[in-house]
């Protein structure tokens, strides 16, 4: 293996019902809302790299009474050796999301079960199949 994951922890979090209303719709329409992932990263020493994954959970921007959730969990990656720009990209933006997705998930199932939800459950995402359709966009 040419990384590792040395430590990973919720950098912030945001979890808002306004109110009863908000509640109710979003039992209503939650398969309206949709997931969006946002993945940076930022060199902390050398061969020392934080990895920032930003999960939003939000309805329709022209909808008012939406509730919104957004997790940004962090991992520090450590690399054994020197990696080319190829690898790199694949390892931050496929392999560590991929690793701790299942953390992300497991935490935001649970502010959803504590929150009167019995079952939520966020869907699995292919993050090389994403990472795939943005390179063949650019």
């Amino acid at each position: 293996m040419t990384y590792k994951i040395v430590s990973k922890y919720v950098k912030d979090l945001s979890f808002e019902i306004p109110d009863a209303k908000t509640f109710f719709l979003l039992e209503k329409n939650i398969k309206n809302y949709q997931i969006k992932i946002d993945i940076s990263s930022k060199n902390l020493k050398e061969k020392i790299i934080e990895v920032d994954t930003r999960l939003g959970f939000e309805g329709k921007k022209d909808e008012k009474n939406n509730a919104r959730v957004q997790i940004l969990y962090s991992s520090v990656v450590t690399l054994e050796k020197e990696i080319q720009k190829e690898e790199m990209e694949k390892i931050l933006l496929v392999k560590v999301p991929t690793e701790i997705y299942p953390d992300i998930q497991k935490i935001v199932s649970v502010l959803f079960e504590k929150s009167g939800f019995k079952t939520f459950s966020l869907d699995n995402i292919d993050f090389n199949k994403l990472h795939e359709a943005k390179k063949n966009q650019k």
